[in-house]
């Protein structure tokens, strides 16, 4: 394995279809959020203070630990000179990135939160008798309930959202680039360059009208059908939003990303008008 980088970032920002547009690159392996995070934080969990055996590991042990679960989950795929990882929770552990990896970048992508949570919303429409496992019986009473349970800080949407801000205003932000779902959707072409600069990666002629991917025994699993697939051809859909005025107000300002003080981020977004 020659290079490791990350996909991270807010849900039902156009994850998934990046990493289908990367993986069309025969170097390259990149999919769907893995594993890897939650493992590596079960064995830190079970070799930290709170365990009984402690004692028994030293920081760098604990380290090897980690390099070499990412190793053998992913020794299949050695064939790929470059590894992509998708996992949101990365956004909040880039402190222990930089110590397992040394130079890895960190891709995340981003969207107007308003639009994610209509996005959600949508979903959830679509599958009117799949009571999925995304919503408690009590928040999925109402799209305000709904939306609720998304945003707060446990939440999909709410947890993804912190963690991608501590890392664009973190001390390791000149790792990150931000990508825009809109600009990803309406400019492929332009996106995808960018990001291989942002990479120092020779650039892949891709073929954005036959992009597929699709995880029909994921979603199935937790009752949200299509959650993970993308259409063969990237194009952006304008339609009206589903969600109530008043709640897309709310949550319409929460990209603050649009605010580059503070953060030596890379961001491939639209101004805000």
């Amino acid at each position: 394995m020659k290079k490791v980088h990350f996909i991270s970032g807010l849900p039902r920002s156009g994850s998934t279809l990046l990493a289908g547009i990367l993986a069309q690159n025969p170097r390259f392996h990149a999919a769907m959020t893995s594993p890897v995070a939650a493992l590596i934080n079960g064995v830190l969990e079970q070799t930290g203070a709170n365990s009984e055996f402690y004692s028994f590991f030293t920081s760098e042990k604990r380290k090897s630990l980690c390099k070499a679960l990412f190793n053998s989950y992913y020794e299949d795929k050695l064939e790929h000179e470059v590894i992509f990882d998708t996992n949101r929770i990365w956004s909040a552990r880039m402190h222990q990135l930089v110590e397992l990896f040394g130079d890895f970048k960190l891709i995340c992508c981003v969207r107007n939160p308003a639009w994610i949570m209509d996005s959600f919303e949508h979903i959830y429409r679509k599958n009117p008798f799949d009571y999925s496992r995304m919503y408690s019986p009590a928040s999925r009473q109402t799209v305000y309930s709904r939306c609720e349970a998304l945003v707060n800080g446990a939440g999909t949407v709410g947890s993804a959202w912190t963690a991608l801000k501590e890392a664009y205003y973190g001390e390791f932000s000149d790792r990150l680039l931000l990508v825009d779902y809109d600009l990803l959707t309406q400019h492929p072409g332009r996106a995808i360059q960018l990001l291989y600069q942002f990479l120092n990666e020779p650039e892949f002629d891709h073929d954005f009208n036959n992009v597929e991917y699709q995880e029909e025994s994921f979603d199935s699993l937790i009752g949200v059908k299509d959650l993970h697939t993308v259409k063969r051809k990237v194009e952006f859909s304008a339609r009206r939003t589903i969600l109530p005025p008043d709640l897309f107000t709310k949550y319409q300002d929460m990209d603050f990303w649009q605010d580059t003080a503070g953060t030596s981020a890379n961001i491939i977004a639209p101004k805000k008008k």
